[in-house]
């Protein structure tokens, strides 16, 4: 995680970055995002790629340039009607930072952000050894240091907080029911009112009693398309009984890569690399029938699910859209 990255509009006043515009649409793939129904919202995990440059902007820029200008132009794009922060999973996002975010986006924009990952990482490496970790479901740190600052700052633009869970370790696999109660507990203390979603890594923690947290806390399923995990269509029936509220998806990674391999096989992002139509099909076929009973999609694609996020968002939007 680069300084970029982790303060986002930390830029001393001698900064002067170029002003950075949206790449320009095709008039074909511009009429029919047009027609996109209103309560699908697309978009990528950040918007700092400087390969990004005549997929989203308009010009050359740097990481720097676009930390700090590339999101107003990223919303500015017929695709994008989402972002997901991910930089709220290794610190605390403060209230001043996501005004600024509020302020450079439309309305219609809404915010996918990743919570503290003090939240749900189980323990911390301290040198050679794992120290446990005190915040983990903490409710009251959850209240004060995330979510307090998430609704002050977003306002009606706060979309979708995300409790992504790494893998959590033989105690709870073996346990799921244990896992579940203390979800349960934590999401039950939560502030009433903002969509929280649960993205796990463990697939054996899928089930009833991992349903009966969510759909009993009025939260949500965020499925997480992940090598760990089974295809969307699997995850679906098996939370089948969570809740009937919105879809809501990360496309993290590549079936057959691992995290640093797809890194280093996709940069600089500009290019599909890897297909994986099977995938597009079934998120598609599973969005469609979503926003069919009027119920919102959210679906946010990473760079590393085939090579490039954007052009990932764009084919999702056009099997979508129109079917093809």
């Amino acid at each position: 995680m680069t300084e970029a990255q982790m303060d986002m509009f930390g830029a001393p006043p001698s900064l002067s970055p170029v002003k950075v515009g949206p790449a320009p649409v095709d008039a074909e793939v511009q009429e029919w995002l047009e027609n996109a129904p209103q309560g699908l919202y697309l978009g990528t995990s950040s918007w700092t790629f400087p390969g990004w440059n005549g997929l989203v902007y308009d010009r050359q820029s740097t990481r720097e340039e676009l930390t700090y200008d590339g999101l107003v132009a990223y919303a500015k794009s017929p695709l994008f009607r989402t972002v997901c922060i991910d930089r709220g999973f290794y610190a605390p996002i403060s209230i001043e930072d996501f005004q600024r975010y509020n302020a450079s986006v439309p309305e219609y924009f809404r915010f996918v952000v990743k919570a503290d990952g003090a939240l749900t990482k189980r323990a911390f490496k301290d040198g050679e050894q794992w120290v446990a970790n005190e915040r983990f479901l903490d409710h009251n740190y959850a209240n004060e240091e995330v979510i307090g600052p998430y609704i002050e700052g977003l306002g009606k633009k706060a979309g979708v907080l995300v409790f992504q869970f790494p893998p959590l370790g033989a105690e709870y696999v073996r346990k799921p029911q244990q896992f579940a109660d203390r979800l349960q507990r934590f999401l039950s203390e939560l502030p009433k009112g903002p969509c929280y979603a649960v993205e796990i890594r463990d697939a054996f923690l899928l089930g009833p009693w991992f349903s009966r947290a969510i759909r009993e806390t009025e939260s949500h399923v965020c499925h997480s398309l992940h090598p760990r995990m089974p295809p969307i269509g699997k995850q679906r029936d098996l939370t089948a009984a969570a809740s009937s509220g919105p879809l809501i998806v990360r496309w993290n990674l590549h079936p057959t890569q691992l995290y640093d391999g797809a890194l280093n096989r996709y940069a600089p992002f500009d290019r599909i690399v890897d297909e994986d139509r099977p995938t597009r099909i079934a998120l598609a076929r599973l969005a469609r029938e979503t926003l069919a009973s009027k119920r919102d999609v959210f679906v946010i694609a990473n760079n590393k699910a085939e090579g490039s996020a954007p052009l990932t968002a764009l084919a999702l939007a056009r099997a979508i859209i129109t079917k093809t």
